[in-house]
């Protein structure tokens, strides 16, 4: 079957699933929770064929730590399950309810997008979290996986996709496309498939959201920011954690912005431990000339190279003369995803929370807390750093649109164009 024989039979599909009740969707994401942990050694003995083939083909360290599943990630992916059936249901809440006129109410409700293609890179508890979010939010989901967890996402979608039937959901509410081929296919597909979530480097999802008609959700970079102001302190902890707790996340730290005010203590205390974490340090002179001793094996940037995203255990650091400086260096060099200010100074947390243009906006904590699951959303099918439906981590509400449903009673519209009756328009 083509991916077009899919989003088809989809398309006539999701209409049903969005008519699924809570209870059956809750059930078919406990069926789903009880077969990954029945099958979870052949699911580490497939991902395992997956690392072995990485280490061949010389896949970057920080692709490997992504597409490594392990008991680790099974653990996480099962408690978001466990969380997702705890959520309130999304489909069917009214937020419009108006009386037009008597005998004439008009009602907004909430409802699944319908067919989703997620289409994503070396990520197989992204897999997990993707389907059952469509799932619990009553949408039907295409998806597809990088080449590098081909093993891991073919038995990970194969359990999935049984537990969910058995458990009574539309057989055509998941579909699985595997070839890289099958990418170009699917988004000419604007026909049957009504959202395009990417999940991947700046390259891929650019070229995604170059190449369709379809509505793309996402974001391309993970430029996240750390201002370092002159009054604070615990900020040590804070950068480390938001640098190395997991260097190839899209909500790592990548540039790190101090107040020129900080004392020389401060900063060598931040150099020795980065470098004891094995962070490599890229900054500007001026900062390097503060650094004495902790200065060996810094390497010299100038004020043009703060647009990289490392993915690593590489971080970029520079002065900046005051907090308005560090909010246009964020929306002039960064991805619009989140950024962070660590102050004891109350007005310029508001300040940064106010002029700071990102889908996540912090104070005195790490940009590693921008994610579906910390949020308390089960879990994420990806980050939004778009500004139309979602934005930040995307969980149920971000898979949710809305129809207008209008109860009538034999009513014309030229009864109101001329005159003889008139509207009410009152919020019941």
């Amino acid at each position: 079957m083509t991916v077009e024989d899919m989003a088809r039979e989809m398309k006539l599909s999701a209409p049903r699933m969005g008519a699924t009740s809570e209870t059956s969707r809750n059930q078919a994401l406990q069926a789903i929770r009880n077969a990954l942990e029945a099958h979870k050694d052949d699911i580490f003995a497939e991902n395992h064929k997956d690392l072995d083939e990485a280490d061949k083909t010389g896949v970057a360290d920080a692709v490997k730590k992504r597409l490594k599943f392990d008991e680790g990630k099974l653990g996480s992916v099962l408690e978001g399950l466990t969380m997702l059936m705890e959520l309130e249901d999304p489909i069917g809440k009214v937020t419009l309810n108006r009386e037009l006129d008597e005998g004439l109410r008009l009602v907004r409700q909430s409802c699944p997008i319908g067919v989703i293609g997620v289409i994503f890179e070396a990520r197989p508890d992204a897999l997990v979290q993707i389907a059952s979010l469509c799932i619990k939010s009553g949408n039907c989901a295409i998806l597809k996986g990088g080449k590098e967890t081909l093993n891991t996402n073919r038995i990970l979608f194969n359990v999935i996709k049984e537990a969910v039937t058995k458990a009574g959901l539309p057989e055509g509410c998941l579909a699985q496309a595997e070839s890289h081929a099958e990418i170009d296919e699917l988004l000419k597909l604007d026909r049957y498939v009504d959202l395009l979530i990417p999940r991947g480097s700046n390259k891929f999802v650019r070229y995604i959201m170059d190449n369709t008609s379809i509505p793309v959700m996402g974001h391309s970079d993970g430029i996240c920011h750390i201002y370092v102001d002159e009054e604070t302190d615990e900020a040590i902890d804070i950068i480390v954690d938001a640098k190395i707790q997991y260097a190839a996340a899209c909500n790592a730290v990548e540039t790190l912005l101090i107040n020129k005010n900080v004392s020389d203590e401060f900063l060598k205390n931040l150099a020795k431990r980065l470098k004891s974490e094995g962070v490599k340090i890229n900054a500007t002179p001026e900062l390097i000339s503060k650094l004495g001793a902790e200065a060996e094996e810094v390497t010299q940037i100038s004020d043009n190279d703060f647009d990289t995203e490392y993915l690593s255990f590489a971080l970029g650091i520079k002065f900046v003369s005051d907090i308005d400086e560090a909010i246009d260096h964020i929306n002039q060099h960064g991805s619009h995803h989140t950024d962070s200010i660590l102050t004891k100074n109350q007005e310029n947390i508001e300040k940064f929370m106010q002029l700071v243009d990102s889908a996540g906006v912090y104070a005195n904590c790490s940009t590693r807390f921008s994610d579906g699951f910390r949020y308390g959303f089960g879990a994420e099918v990806g980050i939004s750093t778009g500004k139309i439906h979602a934005r930040g981590p995307v969980g149920l509400d971000g898979l949710m649109t809305y129809k207008y449903k209008l109860y009538g009673s034999g009513q014309t519209v030229d009864e109101y164009a001329t005159g003889k009756k008139s509207f009410t328009h009152k919020d019941i």
